[in-house]
């Protein structure tokens, strides 16, 4: 994470599965041996089972690698600790390797085949079968295993991740099932917040397994859960002394008469996160309704895109809001051009978005590093590369724009030209409504105005946004969204403080 934007590392960082591997082979070469990672790994699980369960009928379903030799040690755990356990393993116990077949040995009970027979009368199950970096669809007789396993209900543990489950993805490869508790190791991996990852795995349990914070920091590009513990630090509160031209000055390009609401719930939010002033920059038509509206937000007559530069030309309006409702017209693309230009910290949504989709590398050689860009899945498609899961694909389009990509959804992604990205995971469903992103697009704004810097806006915006819904809650519409901010915003300085 850039320094200047975010706190030094701590246990909102992700690891991607690769990364996951450079750890673990750093941590063996610094001193810690496989054996004892593994064990510590076995142990974490166990004691987590314990605390949340009675002792069961429990099957214990081990696979051929390295998360197979952590049910190893948990089916021992769990024997040594008086719970009937039965072990089943998909494989040849003479074909385990490495630490792995160590566990086995240690093993004293009788070890099954893994089949649809075992989980039969399984009162607990315990997925120790595949973990995180999975690499092809589960088929054959381990599809049917899992399909026995969903069949018969029983509550799963999983081991790193839901057998199934891509670790970096969080795609279900064929089949997965829905785990109740899941026991990761070191760092939690993106899986476990990307949908439909997040809906398969239950509680998520960290363990320590001797990993250190200087190993992971050595890993790269970062990839974090968002939450306030990662930029609360360079949250913008008012200092004492503050007044509205301290705390920076938005413009929001406005909409024509016939969609004007959008632009209107961006100045609202852009207003209630903090933005000392807010100006809607309006088309002529359209200047009698936006007034009937707007008291606390002030309202300016722009006619075309010379008026809108000259507008900018004042170093003091220093964040612009384009695309909400204004329209996918030469308009739109001739303000969105002038804001650029002007070098202005700029969020570009909706309409600002679509307007380039003819000619998306027109946009890409007018951004800079002050730009984020918001589009829900369908704008992203027309502007980007869209094959591939959510967090590469946010990635590569940060990277190809030289912007900041904030890639909506229920599982929001917010990528840094750097590589450094962030999964935001509180957004609830109620969100889905007409108005939410403009909402969110002025909240980003909001907080960029008053001297955030682009990717820490992008992630306290989307952050903020989703407390907001939360907080509102059933029946929310977007106009709800900026009234519930304070709460919100109090809630989070009752934390920090």
């Amino acid at each position: 994470m850039p320094e200047t934007a975010f706190a030094t590392d701590h246990a909102l960082r992700l690891l991607a599965v690769n990364q996951m591997y450079d750890a673990d082979r750093a941590a063996i070469d610094s001193g810690a041996p496989g054996e004892i990672l593994m064990a510590n790994a076995g142990a974490a699980i166990a004691e987590a089972v314990k605390a949340r369960f009675e002792p069961c009928q429990t099957v214990v379903l081990c696979g051929p690698g390295n998360n197979g030799g952590d049910g190893f040690v948990v089916a021992r755990l769990l024997s040594e600790a008086g719970w009937p356990v039965e072990l089943a393993l998909l494989g040849d116990v003479g074909r385990l390797k490495g630490d792995a077949a160590i566990m086995a040995e240690r093993w004293q009970g009788e070890v099954v085949e893994a089949g649809p027979g075992c989980v039969e009368k399984a009162d607990l199950v315990i997925d120790a079968l595949f973990g995180a970096g999975l690499a092809r669809d589960l088929d054959g007789q381990a599809a049917v295993l899992v399909a026995a396993v969903v069949s018969r209900g029983a509550p799963v543990v999983a081991v790193d991740v839901p057998s199934g489950l891509d670790g970096d993805s969080g795609a279900v490869r064929g089949i997965a099932p829905r785990a109740v508790l899941t026991v990761t190791f070191c760092r939690a991996k993106p899986g476990h917040v990307l949908l439909p990852g997040r809906e398969l795995c239950g509680e998520v349990v960290v363990a320590d397994i001797g990993i250190g914070d200087h190993i992971v920091g050595g890993i790269g590009p970062a990839i974090w859960r968002n939450g306030r513990d990662l930029w609360f630090g360079t949250f913008p509160w008012p200092a004492p002394n503050a007044h509205k031209y301290a705390r920076g000055h938005t413009v929001v390009a406005g909409g024509d008469l016939a969609a004007n609401g959008a632009s209107r719930l961006a100045a609202r939010a852009a207003l209630r996160v903090g933005s000392g002033l807010v100006t809607v920059a309006a088309p002529p038509a359209a200047l009698s309704t936006y007034a009937a509206h707007l008291t606390a937000i002030m309202l300016r007559r722009i006619d075309d895109a010379e008026a809108f530069s000259e507008m900018l030309a004042d170093p003091r309006l220093n964040c612009v809001v384009l695309g909400p409702g204004q329209g996918v017209t030469e308009r739109t693309r001739a303000l969105v051009e002038v804001a650029l230009a002007a070098k202005k910290h700029c969020v570009l949504d909706a309409d600002a978005l679509t307007v380039f989709a003819d000619d998306p590398e027109a946009l890409f050689a007018r951004l800079h590093a002050d730009c984020v860009l918001t589009p829900h899945e369908g704008e992203f498609a027309r502007l980007f590369d869209d094959s591939g899961n959510k967090l590469d694909r946010a990635r590569r389009a940060a990277e190809k724009a030289g912007a900041i990509v904030l890639l909506k959804g229920a599982d929001t992604v917010i990528a840094a030209p750097d590589g450094t990205a962030m999964v935001n995971d509180n957004a609830p469903p109620d969100l889905a409504t007409a108005g939410s992103g403009d909402v969110l697009a002025g909240v980003v704004a909001g907080l960029m105005a008053q001297g955030v810097k682009a990717v820490a806006a992008a992630a306290m915006g989307a952050w903020l946004h989703g407390e907001a819904g939360k907080t509102v809650g059933s029946g929310l519409i977007a106009e709800d969204l900026p009234e519930a901010l304070p709460r919100v915003l109090a809630a989070l300085k009752e934390n920090v403080a």
